[in-house]
């Protein structure tokens, strides 16, 4: 990747339906120009724009589970994982046993899903499973990993970004415009009033209603590596209770981070790390998370693998 793929993946990540012609503008190339380097990083790199609901919003909870799977079975229950409409973020870890999964349920129900009570459990190869409630996430989506957003001058970012409005939550009749944007968040409005049944207008309409409010947001999928991030780990740690929150939103702050969340379970804050070496995981324990006050243990999970991100996988 070069300046221009970086910029353009930075623009992306302000406003993941940018027009291209207005990308271009800024960065001072032509509407073409990017749409080749877009095309080209979509092919070759996996570049991907996703279009997903914030649960909060649209009435639905997370839970991450972990599993711990016998070696010679563990790729084969991730495979499966991540080919379930209701999981995202699947990862392999510790050293190819262990599995991460984050599960979306609807609200309402939380505690009785049916992958948490039954499918999981009825898994011979499974060794173990813990699951952990998401309370609330200081760190995500549509403020996802910084590492990636570097390239853009605070004036180009300013450019780019989508206007602001009032918004309306996420309802029922939205699904099938949702189940459209997480397989392509840069879906034209044609293909989404196909999807939809709408008219392109009212597409549009709804689009930025959902957007404006925070309701609907867009992650940029690509390879970390590309980035200079080749080392990824899950952070379990233990926080003192009144603690909890000062140090959840310092690690909010932090680039080498890509997700900060409160759970339940013998952990209560969770963290996902982007380094570029393992020097460089060792550097940011030790001298930026081994300083702060109020974390009393640390469990470090390296991530070997991610099998599927936040959209669904392809056909």
């Amino acid at each position: 990747m070069d300046d221009l793929d970086r910029a353009v993946v930075h623009a992306l990540h302000v406003d993941g339906r940018v027009p291209f012609s207005r990308i271009g503008a800024v960065l001072g190339v032509s509407t073409q120009t990017v749409a080749r380097r877009y095309r080209r990083l979509r092919a070759e790199a996996g570049l991907r724009v996703v279009g997903l609901a914030e649960p909060a919003r649209a009435g639905r909870a997370q839970w991450m589970v972990r599993l711990t799977a016998s070696p010679h079975t563990s790729q084969d229950v991730a495979h499966a994982l991540a080919r379930r409409a209701d999981t995202s973020w699947v990862k392999l870890a510790s050293g190819g046993t262990e599995i991460l999964a984050i599960i979306d349920t609807p609200a309402e129900s939380a505690t009785s899903h049916p992958l948490l009570l039954r499918d999981i459990p009825r898994t011979a190869s499974i060794t173990a499973v813990s699951a952990h409630y998401v309370l609330h996430t200081y760190l995500g989506g549509p403020t996802a990993w910084r590492g990636r957003a570097h390239a853009l001058t605070e004036e180009q970012r300013r450019q780019l970004e989508p206007p602001a409005g009032v918004g309306r939550d996420v309802a029922e009749s939205d699904a099938a415009l949702l189940a459209a944007l997480s397989r392509d968040g840069r879906a034209v409005l044609a293909d989404l009033a196909t999807a939809t049944g709408w008219s392109p207008a009212t597409v549009a309409r709804r689009l930025a209603d959902l957007r404006a409010g925070g309701a609907l947001f867009f992650d940029v999928e690509i390879d970390p590596a590309l980035f200079g991030a080749t080392t990824q780990a899950l952070l379990w740690m233990a926080v003192t209770p009144a603690r909890l929150d000062a140090v959840a939103v310092a690690l909010a702050g932090h680039d080498e981070l890509a997700f900060v969340a409160a759970t339940t379970g013998p952990t209560n804050l969770v963290a996902h790390a982007l380094c570029a070496d393992p020097a460089g995981l060792h550097a940011y324990l030790t001298h930026r998370l081994g300083p702060i006050e109020g974390i009393r243990t640390l469990e470090t999970a390296p991530v070997l693998r991610t099998l599927k991100a936040a959209g669904p996988l392809g056909p």
